[in-house]
């Protein structure tokens, strides 16, 4: 997989360099599935596992870039985005002039199911509190994150994906988490993790925090506004994605200036050879 700058207004683009260079826009228009990750499809060209890179992408200020890759799925790495944002500090990346367009909410919308409920609401900045609820060992988590503070980084990056023991056969014989082991996700048993320590003590909601930023992705802009969510998924944050786009009274376009990125040091770590290929990555 090679990640391009792209021009200003490009959006996030993946293109297939396998299939002629077919190009799938990460958009709402092209949300092609949604179970345990998120898929895109255009014109039966199908891109799968969208969610980390596109969450290190928002998360990072990145706007505008070309993804290539030769398959129908991106590589899981470790299970968080951590190696992503250790490749685009490494590469660096660039602020371009024309300002960054977003999509500022100005009422609620709102999405229920029973008792999980997503809502995105008017605000200054980009922020998102989310409360999950698992059995045991997990339980109930929340937590905030405020990414106009330059948090995403630290706070939610190494966040890895989560799956009970128990459920892993079942899972696998429905065509899921053929990927999945000990090296790329946290493995619960009945104690906890199989495979711990954790990252964070709140790990599994800062996860899940880390997969709505990458959905609200498709919305094809970064969002401004306040984003609750409580025992959501990859189909409820899709779903907010296409009633908020729906809605064209509920939100406006708005132009915000972008400093120019401050200078950061990666932390020491290898990382995947072809993780990223580019001289730098667009910001807006």
């Amino acid at each position: 997989m090679h990640l391009l700058p792209a021009p200003a207004g490009s959006g996030i683009v993946f293109r297939r360099t396998d299939l002629d260079n077919f190009e799938i826009p990460a958009n709402g228009r092209n949300v092609a599935k949604v179970s345990y990750a998120t898929s895109l499809m255009r014109q039966g060209v199908l891109i799968s596992t969208t969610e980390h890179l596109l969450s290190a992408l928002i998360g990072m200020g990145v706007d505008n870039v070309i993804v290539e890759l030769d398959n129908l799925e991106l590589p899981i790495l470790d299970g968080s985005a951590l190696p992503y944002v250790h490749a685009f500090l490494k590469v660096g990346i660039r602020t371009q002039r024309r300002r960054r367009e977003t999509i500022r909410v100005l009422r609620p919308v709102e999405v229920r199911e029973g008792n999980k409920f997503i809502g995105v609401y008017p605000g200054s900045g980009y922020s998102i509190r989310y409360t999950i609820d698992f059995p045991a060992p997990i339980g109930r988590q929340t937590t905030s994150v405020d990414l106009a503070a330059e948090t995403y980084g630290d706070f939610i990056a190494a966040a890895r994906t989560f799956g009970y023991k128990a459920d892993e056969q079942r899972l696998r014989d429905m065509g899921l988490i053929r990927g999945a082991s000990a090296r790329n996700a946290i493995i619960l048993g009945p104690k906890g993790p199989e495979n711990g320590p954790l990252r964070y003590s709140d790990e599994y909601v800062r996860h899940k925090v880390l997969d709505l930023i990458g959905d609200l992705a498709l919305a094809g802009r970064r969002i401004e506004g306040h984003v609750v969510a409580e025992r959501a998924g990859h189909a409820m944050h899709t779903a907010l994605v296409s009633r908020l786009l729906k809605d064209r009274s509920a939100w406006e376009l708005a132009h915000v200036s972008v400093d120019s990125p401050r200078p950061r040091r990666a932390e020491e770590e290898s990382l995947p050879d072809g993780a990223l290929s580019s001289p730098a990555l667009m910001s807006v």
